[in-house]
This record gives C-alpha cells, sequence and structure tokens, in this order.
C-alpha cells in the first residue's frame, strides 16, 4: 500500500523520449504498480493521483523513480529481513531497480495485450484484534504465546527500534525492526504466519517505545531478574536478518 502522498511535481516525460530499456509498463511496471500500490493509488483511494493506467502513471514517472529510491514509497516501516509480515508495502531491491531503469530508459508503454488484469480492489482488512503483551527488554513468558502480530506506539517520528526473541533452546528468533519510523504510515503488523513463542522465551527491545505482541489468547508474563539474559554455551545474540536483506524505510 502506498500511504501518503507524492509531494514532488510531477515531471513528465515527453514524447520524444528516447528509449533504451526493454522493459515496459504493459509487461513489468503495471504489474509492481497494481500490486504495491493499487490500494491506494486508484479513484477514491488514499492517494492524490490514480495510477492504475499508463495515461495516469506516465507524468509522475520521474516522481515515482525518486520516491522508490529514496525508499519514501510505498511507505512501510519494518525492515525487510527482520521478520516477516502479510501485505508488505515495501518494494524489495528488484522492484526498485526495475522501476528506476525503465523511467530512465524512457519509460515506454508496451503493448497492451501484455497488461494483467485490472487489480481488484479489496475492503481495507479488519484491525488485527487480540490480548496484547507488553514488551519490556528481558521480558520472560510465563506461558507459551501464539503471536499473529505486533503493534508499536510512542515512538519518534524518525526513531528506531529492534524487537527480537530468544526461545528457550537459546535460539534467536527476529520479530521487528523500524530504522527510521513514520508515524503515518504506522499500523498492526500481522505476521505472515503465527509466530508460536514457548514458555520462559525472553523478549527483547531496544529503542524507546511502546511494543506489544497481539496474541490469539491471554498469555501471562514476568520481568525477568537481569534484564538481559546470561550467555547460553551458544550466545543467542541479536538476529541480523538485514544481512543480504534490503531496508524499508
Amino acid at each position: 500500500m502506498w500511504r501518503g502522498l507524492l509531494v514532488i511535481a510531477a515531471w513528465p516525460l515527453m514524447g520524444h523520449d528516447i528509449i533504451t530499456t526493454r522493459l515496459t509498463w504493459a509487461r513489468e511496471i503495471s504489474r509492481i504498480v497494481y500490486h504495491r500500490c493499487a490500494s491506494c493509488h486508484r479513484p477514491g483511494g488514499a492517494a492524490p493521483m490514480a495510477l492504475l493506467t499508463y495515461d495516469e502513471a506516465r507524468p509522475w514517472a520521474r516522481s515515482i523513480a525518486e520516491e522508490v529510491l529514496e525508499r519514501r514509497m510505498p511507505p512501510w516501516n519494518p525492515v525487510k529481513g527482520f521478520g516477516h509480515f502479510r501485505r508488505e508495502a515495501g518494494l524489495n531491491q528488484e522492484e526498485i531497480a526495475v522501476i528506476a531503469e525503465w523511467v530512465e530508459g524512457g519509460a515506454p508503454r508496451g503493448e497492451d495485450r501484455y497488461l494483467p488484469p485490472s487489480p481488484v480492489t479489496l475492503a481495507n482488512p479488519k484491525p488485527l484484534a487480540g490480548p496484547r503483551v507488553l514488551i519490556a527488554d528481558g521480558l520472560s513468558l510465563k506461558q507459551s504465546v501464539l503471536a499473529r502480530g505486533i503493534a508499536v506506539s510512542r515512538l519518534a517520528e524518525g526513531g528506531s527500534l529492534s524487537v527480537w526473541a530468544e526461545l528457550p533452546d537459546g535460539a534467536a528468533l527476529p520479530l521487528l525492526e523500524i530504522a527510521s519510523f513514520r508515524a503515518s504510515a504506522n499500523i498492526p503488523y500481522e505476521f505472515a504466519q503465527p509466530v508460536n513463542l514457548p514458555a520462559k522465551t525472553l523478549l527483547h527491545l531496544e529503542g524507546s517505545a511502546a511494543v506489544a505482541l497481539i496474541s490469539s489468547g491471554a498469555s501471562p508474563a514476568r520481568r525477568s531478574g537481569p534484564s538481559r539474559p546470561r550467555p547460553p554455551a551458544a550466545p543467542a545474540a541479536k538476529p541480523d536478518g538485514r544481512r543480504g536483506a534490503e531496508k524499508s524505510r
């Protein structure tokens, strides 16, 4: 989803632009836009302009490229690769590169026969509901939690945080990382699959924010004695999900 506005003035591409790429709106770009942007950039959507057709998108092509290269659009707080979520809005590096190359190559239309089916506008998903377990650094779960998602509040604009779990066997499980927080893009983040956290799991939080797991049932928790767990035989270091993954701001 593209939440927010493209505030840069549209830089129209003129009809005589030299075409230097084989990438086209019909075959490649429309598929990215339909998948990542259509929920907001559609008639009546939250964005100020629709981008569902070539004629709608082409005047904004250079602005679109600049926004995605700066990772301002589509807005998505979690860092890619550190936790997995449903309805991830952020573009991956390949999608960013395709859009940039298409614009630099003259933003050609291509043949309409290659267009995918028009995107189906789905109703906004229901808010993620369920009992919440407030996370503090060093929190020890008294019983297992089946976490459906994670929610963030009271994080400063541009702030960062990292949340991960140390399982009873010492394994480290990344839950959420945010590198530069944008309140306008903040939603409860639903995990791609429910995350089972056994009893005696230690939860870790770096950053000044209120963070809570959204669970499928009530799960009491207690604060462990030390704020940091004692290193096990194989130390459970903070998982670095960013290694080899792109960041999405």
